[in-house]
């Protein structure tokens, strides 16, 4: 995990609903130089040693921000749950969709979603996110991408579709706006996501359960879909993919829901904790 105010977040490590364990001092950062040198790895015997002795310190009320700095890219794969395709009017696809949000767009699991100027149909997207632990290019089978994965997040793959499809059919449109990338609370290493082929996800929006899913819908599971990019771009360490969402979006409703200001989405994934965002207006033009 990472907490602090934005942009002075140190790392820590969970040690379990209440404390954590400062790491600051072994890493200077949740980032691509951490995770591509083994860094995950690295801590496991000094913070097992700092529970064993006490060293712990309350969360109390301090923020929780993203659980990995800014990433070198994050991917996004679209209609990637056949029963959200199906919502959606769309045919399932016969190779993983792909598509970037912007980096900036990352901010921590419970801080304000902002909608943006001339927005009028802003969306939500529960998804699991894939954080990479290696360098990663032209890898031979789907195997090999298990060694490759850093671990497992909840992210919030928060979408404007009329940006999004009414503007030249160009996604990232939709998806880069700022604070549009709402991530953890904490990183969950594979040894702790025994089976990421079977979480179940949910959300709500001011109370009201609008999407649950399981990963077992996924059409391209984790494994895959690192094998896949690989064939066509390098993956950096540190690097976030966002795997798609399962139904009940707010495009797939009838009538349409879409999010509005004083809205609050409360979402989570088994093993991978839960968030609140509460939406907030347009930034004011002065």
């Amino acid at each position: 995990m990472r907490i602090g105010a934005p942009g002075a977040e140190k790392p820590v490590v969970r040690a379990d609903d209440t404390h954590y364990v400062d790491v600051s001092d072994l890493a200077g950062d949740f980032d691509e130089k951490f995770f591509g040198s083994g860094g995950v790895a690295s801590l496991a015997g000094p913070v097992s040693e700092r529970i064993a002795a006490g060293d712990v310190h309350e969360f109390g009320d301090q923020r929780i921000g993203a659980p990995i700095a800014r990433p070198h890219q994050i991917l996004c794969i679209g209609l990637n749950f056949s029963d959200h395709a199906a919502e959606t009017g769309q045919a399932v696809p016969a190779e993983p969709i792909l598509f970037t949000k912007s980096p900036n767009t990352l901010v921590g699991p419970n801080d304000d979603v902002r909608i943006p100027r001339g927005s009028t149909k802003p969306d939500w997207e529960v998804e699991l996110g894939i954080v990479i632990g290696r360098r990663t290019s032209y890898l031979d089978t789907v195997e090999q991408a298990r060694d490759h994965i850093a671990g497992y997040v909840l992210v919030n793959d928060v979408s404007e579709r009329a940006f999004q499809m009414e503007r030249g059919g160009q996604w990232v449109k939709g998806k880069s706006a700022e604070t549009f990338n709402p991530a953890g609370p904490w990183l969950a290493t594979t040894d702790e996501v025994p089976d990421v082929g079977d979480l179940t996800m949910w959300l709500d929006v001011n109370g009201v359960r609008r999407q649950t899913g399981n990963t077992r819908t996924m059409i391209f599971d984790p494994y895959f879909i690192i094998h896949h990019l690989s064939q066509f771009l390098v993956l950096e360490p540190g690097d976030l993919i966002n795997t798609g969402t399962p139904p009940g979006v707010g495009m797939g409703h009838t009538p349409q829901v879409w999010l509005q200001p004083g809205d609050v989405i409360d979402l989570g994934i088994d093993r991978l904790g839960t968030a609140r965002q509460r939406v907030v207006g347009p930034r004011p033009t002065s």
